[in-house]
C-alpha cells in the first residue's frame, strides 16, 4: 500500500539527498520543496516555519527522518519528530551519509536524532523504541529502494501497538 509520508531532514545540508529518495516513487504525495519556497518561509519566521510543517505534516501517516551530518541538532527537525510521535504517526530514520549529492559528494555518518528525545519519567528515549535504518554502502539508493515501503509499514505497526 503507497503512503502518504512527511520527510524531515536539515535542508542546507540534506535536500540533494532527500530528493533522490523522494524520486523513488514507492510513496505518494510527496513533492520537494523549492530553495525558493523554503526560503520565503523562513523569511517569515518561526510561526511561518512552525504552521508550514503543520500544514504539510496533515494527512501523513509517517514522518521519516533523513538523517545527515547535522540532522541531529537541527531545531526544526527536532520539532518535526516530537510533533509525530506526540500525533502517534509512524517514525523510523535512515542515514543518508552514502548518498552523493552532485556538489559535495558524500557526507559523514550524523549522530541519532532519538537518541536526545525522552518519551516517558524512566528516562526512555525514542532510540529505544523508533528504528534508524543505514542502507547498504556499496549500494544505498536501491537498498532504500526495495525497502522503503517495508520499513514505512514497520514504523506505523510500531508506532500502532507502542504503549507510553
Amino acid at each position: 500500500m503507497k503512503r502518504q509520508v512527511f520527510y524531515s531532514f536539515h535542508f542546507k545540508n540534506d535536500v540533494m539527498r532527500v530528493s533522490q529518495i523522494r524520486n523513488i516513487g514507492a510513496l505518494e504525495d510527496n513533492k520537494p520543496v523549492s530553495d525558493n519556497d523554503w526560503e520565503e518561509v523562513k523569511r517569515k519566521g518561526d510561526d511561518s516555519i512552525r504552521r508550514w510543517i503543520d500544514d504539510n505534516m496533515n494527512y501523513r501517516s509517517c514522518v521519516i527522518v533523513m538523517i545527515g551530518e547535522e540532522t541531529a541538532n537541527r531545531k526544526w527537525v527536532k520539532y518535526e519528530i516530537k510533533k509525530a510521535w506526540k500525533e502517534k504517526r509512524g517514525l523510523l530514520g535512515i542515514y543518508i551519509h552514502n548518498l552523493k549529492d552532485p556538489n559535495t559528494g558524500k557526507c559523514a555518518k550524523g549522530k541519532n536524532p532519538f537518541d536526545s528525545i525522552i518519551i516517558n519519567n524512566d528516562g526512555k528515549v525514542l532510540a529505544d523504541v523508533v528504528k534508524c535504518y543505514n542502507p547498504n554502502p556499496s549500494d544505498p539508493y536501491n537498498d532504500i529502494k526495495n525497502n522503503l515501503e517495508q520499513w514505512v509499514e514497520e514504523a506505523i505497526e510500531i508506532i500502532d501497538h507502542y504503549k507510553n
